[in-house]
């Protein structure tokens, strides 16, 4: 299967810190790597409704935001999370979008699960903090519906900006990027279990 990345971009600022880091990184991929940049502002999704108990889950149509996520989400065989830190997690948008999950875990005819296992989750982040650590419940969000998913992680990237282009003056961050995509990643595990062997 040739590769097909999704760059999901979970800012509300159009070109900010994080998208400017994501684009680095995905200038370093080959030529032949198809890229798809969906914004998440520019495709809202209505509050996420849990029906995990009920029976009415249906495919959303391929010509509503949740439909064109959805059908974007099965496509890749890369998903990149391109989210700024947001009180220490995800932003808004990006916490949505990965709630959806839940529900398309349970809609008919999509095999939400199977078709993302094997493939890979990837994360990029700008953060306002000099200390990587503060990003740690970014990563675990990440790296834990990985591991439930059966996915690869590739783990976050992340660069330091707080004013607009401020990332790029990460030069440490930059660096990174450009050998971010060529890692195999292993798959996801969650903190409490055994490295695989």
């Amino acid at each position: 299967m040739s590769r097909r990345f999704l760059f999901v971009l979970g800012s509300a600022r159009t070109e900010g810190n994080t998208e400017l880091l994501a684009r680095r990184a995905a200038e370093q991929l080959p030529p032949d790597v198809e890229q798809r940049w969906i914004r998440l502002a520019d495709h809202p999704l209505p509050d996420f409704t849990d029906l995990r108990h009920d029976s009415d889950h249906v495919r959303p149509a391929p010509d509503t935001n949740a439909g064109l996520l959805l059908d974007a989400t099965l496509a890749a065989t890369d998903i990149v999370i391109a989210s700024p830190l947001y009180w220490y997690s995800v932003s808004n948008l990006t916490k949505r979008y990965l709630d959806y999950w839940a529900g398309w875990l349970r809609t008919p005819g999509v095999d939400f699960k199977a078709t993302l296992a094997g493939r890979t989750l990837w994360g990029v982040a700008a953060l306002a903090d000099r200390e990587p650590s503060v990003a740690d419940p970014l990563v675990g969000t990440l790296n834990n519906g990985a591991a439930y998913l059966g996915m690869r992680f590739g783990g976050v990237l992340l660069g330091n900006g707080t004013a607009p282009g401020d990332v790029l003056k990460d030069t440490e961050a930059l660096t990174q990027a450009k050998t971010f995509f060529t890692q195999n990643p292993p798959l996801a595990r969650f903190p409490h279990q055994a490295p695989a062997t």
